[in-house]
């Protein structure tokens, strides 16, 4: 599957945009973009393959190819940015496969499976893995949905208490990286500019790429059909070895993703 956007949006995306959010193709060009937004105001642009589909009949599975190439109207949060910064781009944004856990088509409601770069600023928090921050441009790979998650559930609420009660977080780290089979490489790329994203997704590992420089090699992904996604919006998320678990949105100024082209090939 190709889609340059040389003409019109393949027929096979489902288009969504929710609050002020707009998709728009342009020169070969797909914009994917934000207005300003007030904090309290959910805005969202993307673009999925899976639609209307049951999570049982999402279109992808191991071996393939997938080659993204994109940039962004903002560069990516560094370690000095605060929540309130606005020369970062802000919310979330990405493009890869998950399994859509929070469907509201009728799906039980699922634990994250994601392999896919991931882009979150400040407030979001998503500490999965110790030594990494919460926010930031990533190659990531979730794996909730197996068996060892199960078994680090009550481990993962002890460590979480002690937290709490100590301060001593990093065993809470350790299991909460566990629980959630995150296994994920911060980057530094300019997103500013063009840069061509690559994973391959094989049974037994995940290899990740920008501009052919290896990136990460994750063993052990998801192998359940997942659908892709491409999307912007404004919301941020925070779940913590402290045991926070907080979601909402944040305000923003005019902000875009871009794409060139996508390509997903079995391999």
């Amino acid at each position: 599957m190709l889609d340059d956007f040389t003409q019109e949006l393949h027929p096979r995306w489902s288009q969504t945009c929710l609050g002020p959010g707009t998709i728009a193709l342009h020169e070969s060009i797909l914009r994917m973009a934000l207005p300003e937004v007030q904090q309290g105001t959910y805005a969202d642009a993307q673009i999925d393959d899976y639609g209307k589909l049951a999570r049982k009949d999402f279109p992808w599975q191991p071996p393939l190819r997938m080659e993204v190439r994109a940039r962004t109207s903002h560069p990516s949060a560094t370690p000095a940015s605060t929540a309130h910064d606005s020369r970062m781009l802000r919310g979330t944004a990405g493009f890869g496969f998950w399994n859509y856990p929070f469907s509201v088509r009728g799906d039980i409601l699922m634990l994250p499976e994601a392999i896919w770069f991931f882009y979150a600023s400040p407030p979001s928090n998503m500490a999965l893995v110790p030594g990494l921050p919460g926010w930031g441009w990533k190659a990531q790979v979730v794996h909730s949905m197996r068996p060892g998650a199960l078994l680090a559930t009550i481990p993962t609420a002890l460590a979480t208490g002690l937290a709490l009660t100590t301060g001593r977080t990093r065993p809470a780290s350790r299991w909460l990286q566990r629980l959630s089979g995150t296994q994920e490489a911060l980057l530094n790329t300019n997103l500013l500019e063009w840069h061509t994203y690559v994973l391959e997704w094989h049974a037994n590992a995940v290899l990740f790429w920008v501009d052919d420089e290896p990136i990460l090699r994750a063993p052990n992904p998801p192998t359940r059909p997942l659908g892709f996604v491409a999307w912007l919006d404004n919301q941020y998320a925070i779940a913590t070895p402290r045991g926070v678990l907080r979601f909402g949105t944040v305000s923003s100024g005019p902000q875009w993703l871009e794409l060139d082209s996508v390509r997903i090939d079995p391999l």
